[in-house]
């Protein structure tokens, strides 16, 4: 009999990588700016050596973080601006450590299981819950990149470019990138678009800010005009432009495409810590803009959408700032694009057992690719839609992510404590602290939007307060019932994470088909059975919000 000559081609697997990839997903870490072979388990010593191994590995951590800086984010933060000056950077400054906890997370996940996180929520969970988070993920993700279609438009309209023309060019220029059947060729593409997101420097420059201003409310919370049901369905805009569901799935694939083992962990937190800071200081730089070129002029708290932003820009400060605005916002929807579709066709390769590598070329991976390219005729289809209200689209698509949020932060939080999935990766007590405040502070977002819905009159600043005493005396009494319920030894968790070093770079989670399903409790289904029951009436009550502000 003949031997199969993929068997043939596949690389011998190295001690340290996870049983479950296929041979795309096997060998040397081909990036953009460095290569570590396969076999490679030196240590590094010195500066030198460890940075040209981060400029390696580096890529999935800045990318995801920069492609949340797109289209959406750029008309986010300019209306934050525009509307609440720079009173509201203090929101990004919270954000940092929720990127960093949750995309860690994620990174431990890539890594070790070499699956990823479409097909864990479906294996460890059963169909139904992976199928209902695949579908948040599948029309939100849709709805983002129709936004970024929307932002290739607006760009390029302010250089007199019809969006009949801007928008197919665009679209076209994505599925070539995508297309090339080489992870390291993509990834330098998407270094063009992260380099190119720096403009946003020399544009605040020419707004002529006052660092004691951003100083000042970087660091001090408050909202310019007062506490408001608008200002609260902004600030959760925000939340959800900055911190995405998409991240948490794009970003574990990304890792396994590059084929990053444990070994490298700690490589990609540093790349994803950069890339946390990265996202927030172009965030906030694109926030005091429009809040310095607009601050006592007409155009204050007339926020349009990111076309007329920028042509306002052109009035108030010149040409060149109009410019270089209509190129911040092009080059945002083209990352966010590319990088928002990407997570979704590895989702859909997860899910339906495609082959799904962007080290395959289109005929070695149909469905992938096909995926990917309808979803981007769609989107783009869409767009070229007459009259169309782009900047409330926007908006609120940016608002759904931020009430989606919490659902997948909890799933994520379940997965990294799943014993069988990470082993002596899984999460520390003190990380779960930190997460369960993160996801009750994204709940008390969601519930202070549907109250403000129901009752617009409601006094939002009370209501927060309330809530937070609310959201303290639960976290207290968590903490309290798992320090009561811990024994005096070392738990069996506790053990496997003191594995030593050399073993914890070498223990990948077995095969998906070997695990046992995790038990889950009355009160945990019960939990979860709210959570979803509650996410369903946030969802209708922020269209209700949306439809009155559209009037």
């Amino acid at each position: 009999m003949a031997e199969d000559p993929t068997l043939a081609r596949a690389p011998t697997r190295p001690e340290g990588v996870p049983p479950v990839l296929d041979e795309a997903h096997i060998g040397d870490i081909r990036g953009a700016l460095g290569t570590i072979a396969m076999h490679d388990s030196g240590e590094r010593h010195g500066w030198r050596s460890r940075a040209m191994a981060l400029l390696a590995i580096m890529g999935p951590g800045l990318i995801v973080m920069v492609g949340d800086n797109d289209a959406g984010g750029v008309s986010t933060y300019a209306q934050a601006g525009q509307n609440y000056g720079t009173s509201l950077l203090w929101v990004l400054l919270l954000l940092i450590p929720v990127l960093i906890v949750n995309q860690e997370m994620v990174i431990r996940l890539g890594a070790v299981t070499g699956v990823g996180h479409a097909r864990l929520i479906n294996e460890r969970f059963g169909r139904f819950w992976g199928w209902f988070s695949v579908g948040d993920l599948f029309i939100l993700n849709f709805l983002t990149i129709v936004t970024e279609f929307i932002g290739v438009s607006l760009a390029l309209s302010y250089f007199g470019v019809s969006r009949y023309v801007a928008v197919p060019i665009a679209a076209a220029a994505l599925v070539a990138i995508t297309s090339t059947g080489s992870f390291r060729s993509w990834e330098r593409f998407m270094y063009v678009f992260v380099v190119a997101n720096f403009l946003v420097i020399p544009l605040l420059l020419q707004a002529h800010p006052k660092f004691s201003d951003i100083v000042q409310h970087t660091f001090s919370p408050g909202i310019k005009g007062g506490a408001s049901s608008t200002a609260v369905l902004l600030i959760i805009a925000i939340v959800g432009t900055t911190v995405a569901p998409w991240q948490l799935f794009f970003q574990q694939s990304n890792i396994i495409d590059k084929r990053i083992t444990p070994r490298w962990i700690n490589y990609e937190r540093l790349d994803t810590v950069i890339g946390a800071f990265v996202v927030v200081v172009g965030a906030g730089a694109l926030m005091a803009v429009t809040a310095f070129a607009f601050g006592g002029t007409a155009d204050f708290r007339h926020f349009s959408d990111a076309g007329t932003v920028a042509n306002e820009l052109d009035h108030n400060l010149g040409s060149l700032a109009g410019a270089f605005f209509a190129i911040v916002l092009l080059n945002a929807s083209m990352i966010g694009a590319a990088a928002v579709t990407l997570a979704t066709s590895y989702a859909f390769g997860d899910v339906f057992g495609a082959k799904h590598s962007l080290n395959r070329g289109p005929l070695d991976a149909k469905a992938f690719y096909a995926s990917f390219t309808l979803m981007v005729i769609a989107a783009a289809g869409i767009v070229l839609i007459p009259r169309a209200p782009l900047g409330l689209i926007t908006t609120s698509v940016q608002a759904l992510a931020g009430v989606l949020l919490p659902s997948a932060t909890v799933f994520l939080l379940l997965l990294c404590n799943d014993r069988e999935v990470l082993g002596p990766w899984s999460n520390p007590t003190w990380l779960n602290a930190i997460a369960s405040v993160i996801i009750g502070i994204l709940v008390e977002l969601s519930l202070i939007l549907m109250a403000s819905t129901m009752f617009p009159k409601i006094d939002v600043t009370k209501l927060f307060g309330y809530l937070s005493l609310a959201l303290a005396a639960a976290l207290v009494a968590m903490g309290v019932y798992v320090l009561r319920n811990r024994t005096q030894a070392p738990s069996e968790q506790e053990d496997i994470r003191k594995m030593p070093r050399e073993q914890r770079n070498a223990w990948t989670m077995p095969p998906l088909a070997l695990l046992e399903r995790p038990a889950w409790s009355p009160g945990r289904k019960a939990a979860m059975l709210m959570l979803r029951g509650y996410l369903v009436l946030a969802v209708l009550l922020l269209i209700v919000k949306t439809v009155q502000i559209g009037h």
